[in-house]
């Protein structure tokens, strides 16, 4: 699985995209033809505390699975992101299997 990761209005270090990798990379275990996952690391103003949103596509052979998480950091973001996109890969699989 390759994964694209892109940083809006600012530039993001090795160790998170790595934890980002580490983290889709997981993913590959439940299920193993993900084609390629796209990520989008932003910062929102809301008020005086700057939240941190991640949004991660992931392409699959007939679909497409889509997760927007914002936390107070970027990891806390993919981790909650991951978990998401965890039980929406478990639907893709069951639904599929039936066919």
């Amino acid at each position: 699985m390759k994964v694209h990761t892109q940083s809006l209005h600012f530039s993001a270090d090795k160790n998170l995209i790595m934890f980002i990798e580490r983290k889709l990379g997981k993913l590959t275990q439940l299920f193993d033809r993900i084609i390629d996952a796209d990520v989008i690391l932003k910062l929102e103003n809301s008020g005086q505390i700057k939240d941190k949103v991640a949004e991660v596509k992931i392409t699959l052979p007939g679909g497409v699975l889509y997760v927007k998480e914002s936390n107070k950091s970027f990891e806390a973001s993919i981790d909650s992101a991951t978990s998401t996109l965890k039980r929406q890969l478990i639907k893709y699989k069951e639904r599929n299997a039936k066919k």
